[in-house]
Order: C-alpha cells, then structure tokens, then sequence
C-alpha cells in the first residue's frame, strides 16, 4: 500500500483528541509519541490501513471511555478495526481486574486473535518493552515503581508474550520483542549485581 487515505488522518486527529492530556507512565511524553510509534512499527511491519488505524486507536476504550469509546471506533472506522482496538484491550473495567489475572487472559487470548490484532498487540509490546528498557537504564530498578507488578513479574509477562506470539510463526517483529525482552533481563540481572 502506497498511500494512506482521509480515513488514517480523522483517526489520527482522533486518537490525539482522545489522548489529550494524557502523558507515557511516569514521564513528560505525550501519550500520542506510543501510538505514533506502534502505528509506525505496524506499518513498516506489512499492516495495512485497517491495522494502522487500529494502532492509533488501540488504547481509546481501555484509556478513554471503555465500551462507549470502542462503540465510537467501530461507527467511524468499521467492524475490522474495532475488532482489531477490542483484541487489543485487556479490559474495560473500572477498576480494572487484578493484573496478574489481565495478564494470564491476555496471553491465552493470542492463540484466537486475528493475524492483524496480533501484529498490532505484537508492535504495542515491542514499544512498550522498549520503553522499559530505555527508562531501566537511566532510572535502575526504581522504575518498577511506575508499575502494578516487579520487575520479575513484568519479565514473565512479556517472556510469555513472545512464546504466545511466537507460536503463529517467528516474524522479525517477534524476534525484535523477544531480543528487547533478554536485553531487560540483562539489564536487570546488572542492576542486582550493583
């Protein structure tokens, strides 16, 4: 695909409405950089309009108003792409269930996710656990404390991504995750030893 239609930059307007105010965990940065970041990884991972749609949106109704939000998406964008932000999500409760619990259900949701929601979730994870990598470096283990799990448990989350994405076939996306993942690891088992 060459071009990206009206329809990409209403969504992308929408998503920085949506996202106003809202800032990364625990930093200055605009939320909209994450969405910015993980469309980008969609789109130069082989998505299409519909996925990097779904990627600017894919925080909306679990950051931003729910199931009422997700009804908006799929009134504006269509079936497929609210399909895609619903997959996405871990939940629309307020407040929301025990992470732990999220987590475990996310995981095993992978095996039914469609190929683009799984390319989505996959590039979200891969900013994310990017992100963690960079701020662990300058802020050492008190980072964890911007989080509703430790570090070891945040480390099993994402190792049991990578196996649940990796299952549907090894792309360079999985293998960029799974390569960021060890880095963590690394970086946390060097802030133990210090």
């Amino acid at each position: 695909m060459s071009a990206l239609s009206g329809q990409f930059a209403d969504a992308l307007a929408y998503a920085t409405e949506l996202h106003d105010g809202q800032t990364r965990k625990g930093t200055e940065i605009p939320y909209v950089s994450h969405l910015l970041a993980v469309c980008g990884l969609v789109l130069e991972h082989g998505g299409g309009e519909t996925e990097a749609i779904a990627a600017l949106l894919h925080d909306g109704p679990e950051d931003r108003g729910g199931e009422a939000t997700l009804a908006e998406i799929r009134t504006r964008y269509g079936d497929a792409v609210a399909d895609i932000v619903a997959a996405c999500s871990d939940t629309f409760e307020t407040p929301k269930p025990p992470w732990k619990a999220r987590k475990e259900s996310y995981i095993a949701a992978i095996a039914t996710k469609s190929e683009g929601a799984r390319l989505v979730s996959a590039a979200d994870k891969l900013h994310n656990a990017r992100a963690i990598l960079a701020d662990l470096r300058v802020h050492g283990p008190a980072l964890w404390d911007r989080f509703n799990a430790g570090g070891e448990e945040v480390l099993w989350y994402y190792r049991s991504l990578c196996d649940a994405f990796a299952a549907h076939g090894e792309t360079p996306l999985i293998d960029g995750l799974r390569r960021t993942v060890a880095a963590i690891a690394a970086e946390m088992e060097a802030c133990g030893r210090s």
